[in-house]
């Protein structure tokens, strides 16, 4: 008896170990009884993030980042976008009250307790191109790369403000993190050329 509940509780250390952030389904997957995660957590080998989602305590993060993590596992048809890629990215200086998050249009608007989003809605090539992936604690987690971040971020200027997307295209240029070409090509994909382009001749 003594042998099984150690089996289980390694099983269940071992998939937090593999998913960074677990969800209640990936210890069932492994075919651990959920009655362990309680035991797990109670004795301080996990921590419960928030409804079905677990971490090892020695990677449960406190910055932006660990929210990117969480939100990846939460939303696992979701990517990460507007102010929380331009912060990832190094192109504005606000600190995102949210997690903001690009999902098919037809998709369900996720639930988070615990973890506020902010959810857009994209599809075709306006939702997936330009994604790259990052690790954060163990996630995988999707995200925009530099030029269509700000090209999102001037098609939902309203939401994010026209002064950050702004910023962000003169700051991008000048630390060379992203082209001319680059800006255009994903300005085009989200059909803001005529707003973007005056802005990119005069700053390059």
């Amino acid at each position: 008896m003594v042998a099984r509940h150690t089996t289980h509780a390694d099983r269940a250390l071992s998939v937090a170990q593999a998913r960074g952030i677990a969800r209640a389904r990936d210890f069932t997957a492994a075919g651990v009884p959920l009655v362990y995660l309680k035991r797990l957590t109670e004795a301080g080998k996990l921590v419960r993030l928030g409804r079905g989602l677990y971490q090892e305590p020695e990677r449960v993060g406190e910055n932006a980042a660990h929210d990117l993590a969480e939100a990846a596992r939460l939303v696992p048809n979701g990517i990460v976008s507007l102010l929380s890629a331009l912060r990832h990215h190094e192109l504005t200086t606000q600190l995102p009250h949210a997690v903001w998050m690009t999902i098919p249009h037809k998709a369900r608007t996720p639930r988070a307790a615990g973890l506020r989003l902010e959810i857009v809605r994209a599809t075709g090539e306006a939702l997936t191109a330009g994604v790259g992936h990052i690790e954060v604690e163990g996630v995988r987690v999707p995200i925009y790369g530099v030029a269509k971040t700000i090209a999102d971020c001037f098609k939902h200027r309203r939401h994010v403000g026209e002064d950050v997307a702004i910023e962000a295209l003169r700051d991008a240029l000048e630390q060379r993190k992203t082209t001319p070409g680059e800006l255009m090509k994903f300005a085009s994909v989200d059909r803001v050329t005529r707003r973007m382009e005056p802005l990119i001749k005069i700053l390059q």
